[in-house]
């Protein structure tokens, strides 16, 4: 990544030399040109020097989106400083272990998430964004940051629940932006408008981000907002954005979807799970094509990559690897399979995590010789495309949100409304999958499923509550005592519980 230069608020620099009077960034009205995006990255740069912050230190934002989140990515850049974004709809709970697990040294939030912040942070500096008072015309911050300096610190739950940061480069954020140019071939004339949350990389790193290192324009939302999208589609004239199923889904069921004006887009990206043909089917009738990206937080996360061109022809496929990543299918003792046959999909390239954050336990288990183990299990065809047969890690994504089980199963433990209990994922037609207790309870005693989802509630955000609860006699398991919970889904699937 040599071309890179300093860091990446360079690429801001160059635009705003080339096209300074361009469109960036829209949010709700206001519009930024490329040069008055680089006078703010050198201010938000300079101001965060003045408070202190030195390379390496780690600066949160909470909030909904709004353009200062891609400031602070650029900023960071510049001084050699990591940022780390808060999913704004975890409990001040969550975000304090995770403000705590990285040591963070500020916490900047959006005004209506200030109580929140302070209530999570524990003693660290946070400061509200209208707060946030510096000149634009000021002469720059020195570069300090380079390419190879940690930039975005993504958490991530793992398998044990306990959520881990996926340390990822500015030379990462390059090359996943390189991989983003192949899959949408952006130029300065592109309109992207972007709706899905900044705080998951896929929102930040699929398009909105590397858009922008493209010269292109983004139009920003604050919110997913289904009838907004359509009319800033016929307004606003977008030639790409992305979706999850959930809000695929929710478009197309828009009663104003058939009467607009969709001309402008050159097609439309989903990822963070399988899209079943029926939520796509009803763009492709219209003329819009949707591809599919394949990744995860660690991989930046563009990995693979379906092109609209060629995706109604092949609409169970992810794709191919994209053009810096490299993949393989491996059995449990990481050796190739055979194209066809089933096993974990490992992912190679420039922009995978450098590491998980503090943690060289889990970074030595999940990265072998340069190889991402993704925990997702998958197969290859004859022609080379990738497909997602199942989840290694049991994760379930529901509406574009990671969800693990472990996590739910940790509020469950203890209870006494039942003998046991874990947690699966099912598949559901708008949000893609959504999370489900399967308890066992002794002959006679009462199964109050009520009391069971109450639980949840406090522990953990809304969103991941289980929606309903399955009893069963006793949960099936292996000679080592381990729940067998592709049998639990199977099951589900053949409606036997």
């Amino acid at each position: 990544m040599t071309s890179l230069g300093p860091n990446i608020a360079t690429w801001i620099d160059r635009w705003a030399g080339h096209q300074p009077d361009a469109l960036a960034v829209e949010f709700e009205g206001e519009q930024t040109s490329y040069s008055q995006l680089a006078n703010k990255i050198g201010a938000l740069a300079n101001w965060l020097v003045e408070s202190g912050i030195e390379q390496g230190d780690r600066v949160a934002w909470l909030g909904p989106n709004h353009p200062f989140a891609l400031e602070l990515v650029f900023a960071c850049s510049q001084v050699g400083a990591i940022t780390l974004p808060l999913n704004s709809r975890l409990l001040p709970s969550e975000h304090r272990w995770i403000l705590e697990d990285a040591e963070v040294n500020l916490v900047v939030s959006e005004d209506s998430f200030c109580e929140a912040a302070l209530e999570a942070a524990n003693g660290i500096a946070v400061q509200s964004l209208s707060s946030l008072v510096y000149p634009l015309k000021s002469k720059p911050a020195e570069h300090k940051g380079n390419s190879h300096d940690p930039l975005l610190l993504a958490y991530t739950s793992g398998t044990t629940g306990t959520p881990k940061g996926a340390l990822l480069t500015q030379s990462a954020l390059m090359a996943n932006a390189i991989n983003s140019f192949h899959c949408h071939d952006f130029t300065t004339k592109d309109r992207v408008l972007t709706f899905l949350p900044l705080f998951h990389v896929g929102g930040l790193n699929i398009q909105t981000i590397p858009a922008l290192l493209a010269g292109a324009s983004v139009l920003l939302h604050r919110a997913f907002d289904p009838g907004k999208w359509l009319r800033d589609v016929e307004e606003w004239r977008p030639t790409w954005s992305l979706f999850v199923p959930a809000t695929l889904d929710a478009v197309a069921k828009h009663p104003d979807f058939a009467t607009t004006d969709l001309s402008s887009l050159n097609g439309l990206m989903a990822g963070s799970s399988t899209i079943p043909e029926a939520v796509t089917r009803p763009f492709f009738e219209r003329g819009i094509p949707v591809g599919q990206v394949y990744g995860s937080t660690e991989t930046a996360p563009t990995a693979v990559i379906m092109r609209v061109e060629q995706a109604e022809q092949r609409p169970t496929s992810c794709g191919k690897p994209a053009t810096l990543c490299s993949l393989r299918i491996v059995d449990d003792e990481g050796h190739d399979v055979s194209r066809g046959q089933t096993g974990e999909l490992w992912i190679k390239g420039p922009n995978i995590l450098a590491e998980y954050w503090r943690n060289p336990e889990a970074t030595r288990e999940s990265i072998t010789d340069g190889w991402f183990h993704t925990g997702d299990i998958g197969h290859v065809d004859e022609e080379g495309w990738v497909y997602i047969d199942d989840r290694k890690k049991d994760l379930v994504i529901s509406g574009g949100e990671n969800i693990y089980p472990a996590e739910l199963e940790n509020v469950l433990a203890g209870s006494a409304l039942f003998v046991e209990a874990t947690v699966v994922g099912i598949p559901d037609d708008r949000w893609g999958e959504i999370p489900i207790v399967v308890a066992a309870q002794d002959s006679g005693k009462a199964q109050d499923s009520e009391a069971v989802l109450e639980l949840f509630t406090g522990q953990v955000a809304p969103f991941k509550v289980p929606k309903k609860v399955f009893w069963v006699d006793a949960l099936p398991r292996n000679v080592m005592g381990k729940v067998l919970k592709h049998e639990i889904r199977d099951m589900l699937k053949d409606k036997k519980l």
